[in-house]
Formats: C-alpha cells, sequence, structure tokens
C-alpha cells in the first residue's frame, strides 16, 4: 500500500512503497533526507464525540444540547369564554329578528357594533386554531391588544363592505373582482398583529367572514 509522504523541507508531496517504511532517504525535489514514516505512525485515532451538555456548569463553555421547547396551548379557559361568547352572538342575531320584523330597521350603528364585537371571539378561537406553532403563542394582554387592532380592522372591512352600493354586488361574477382585495386586507391585518402568514391569515380571515354571514342570516340579512 502507498504510503504518502511530505517532506518537511519543501513541502513536497509524493507517496512511496510501504517497503520503504522506515527507511531515510533523499526527497525527488530538494534531496533533503527524509525518514518514510511507518503505517502505524500515519494511523488515525477517531475520537467519540463529546456529548451535549445542557448546561455551562463545571466545564466554563456553552451548553451545546438543542433546547427542548414545549408547545403550551392556549388556556382552555380563554377558548371557552370566546366559544361561550360566539353561541351568544348567534342567540344576539336571532333576537334581532324577531325585534325588526324588516332588517333594513336594524340601525347602522347596531350592525358595526355588531361586526366589532363579533370579531373578538372568531379572532381569538381562529388564532387558537391556524396559529404557527413553531412560535411561543400569545397570551395575557398583548394576545388581548392584538385579538383587539384584529378585530377593529376586521370590523372596518365590513363597514366598508357596506358602503359598496348594492348593484355593484348584485352578480355573483363582481365578487371575483372586489373578494380579493378583501381578502388581501384581512389577511395583512392577521399577518401584522397576530404573526400569521398569507395563507393562514387568509383563512383566519374566512373564519371571521363565515362567522358574521352566519350571524347576518340569523338576523335575516343577505349573508355578505
Amino acid at each position: 500500500m502507498p504510503i504518502p509522504v511530505v517532506c518537511p523541507s519543501c513541502k513536497a508531496r509524493f507517496t512511496v512503497s510501504d517497503q520503504f517504511a522506515g527507511r531515510t532517504g533523499p526527497c525527488p525535489k530538494c534531496k533533503q533526507s527524509i525518514t518514510i514514516p511507518t503505517p502505524a505512525a500515519q494511523s488515525v485515532v477517531i475520537h467519540e464525540p463529546e456529548r451535549p451538555t445542557a448546561t455551562s456548569a463545571g466545564t466554563g463553555r456553552a451548553p451545546t444540547a438543542p433546547i427542548k421547547r414545549r408547545d403550551k396551548p392556549i388556556k382552555w379557559t380563554a377558548l371557552a369564554w370566546s366559544a361561550a361568547g360566539a353561541v351568544a352572538f348567534m342567540g344576539g342575531a336571532f333576537a334581532l329578528r324577531l325585534v325588526y320584523r324588516n332588517p333594513s330597521d336594524i340601525p347602522d350603528w347596531l350592525l358595526v357594533a355588531g361586526a366589532f364585537a363579533a370579531a373578538i371571539p372568531s379572532v381569538w378561537l381562529g388564532y387558537a386554531a391556524v396559529r404557527n406553532r413553531e412560535l411561543e403563542p400569545y397570551r395575557g394582554r398583548p394576545l388581548a391588544v392584538r385579538v383587539l387592532i384584529c378585530s377593529l380592522v376586521y370590523a372596518g372591512l365590513w363597514a366598508v363592505r357596506g358602503m359598496i352600493p348594492a348593484e355593484q354586488t348584485a352578480e355573483m361574477w363582481q365578487w371575483f373582482t372586489i373578494a380579493p382585495l378583501f381578502g388581501a386586507a384581512g389577511a395583512l391585518a392577521a399577518l401584522a398583529t397576530l404573526d400569521l402568514d398569507w395563507g393562514t391569515g387568509g383563512i383566519h380571515f374566512s373564519f371571521y367572514v363565515l362567522f358574521t354571514s352566519l350571524l347576518r342570516v340569523l338576523a335575516g340579512l343577505q349573508p355578505l
């Protein structure tokens, strides 16, 4: 088996037959005397890698073990209150149908207030359903503030929808030019407030649209 040799003088690299192991001879390039190493001297010892450490105590080096993260879901009590609020809104929407026999008599301020109030449980529940499990979830006051901001944007989009003349949304094909604009605005709001991406943000906004459409049907109004 050929033995690789490096001349200590001129750093030339070459190989010689293993039959010359341990002998001394001139370098073919600089003619300096070289002792051919034996195969035993060239053996490579592979050491077992150090085990990862979770602490720097006693080592003086940073921990090398990966940090284990446990996904802590949002408290079930908050989800329960949000679900109860959603059920209460459905009951309130049906009550409007009984109070106002003519749906056009429902005050606009009541519809706007209802759109914002209904957004809170749908935004909260939607965030728990589609949030990024690789990130720590928002909780407590930070979550409440973000839910309120996102709810205001969602309700504002409904208010803008109400300003569009009815003749511009009478046909289904007309929605193909309007709906993407509202969907993009809703997804952007979810992305900015709840750290969702465009896909999950669009799904999150769809939860709110479906929920408010259901409330409008219960109140005797057109769903969209």
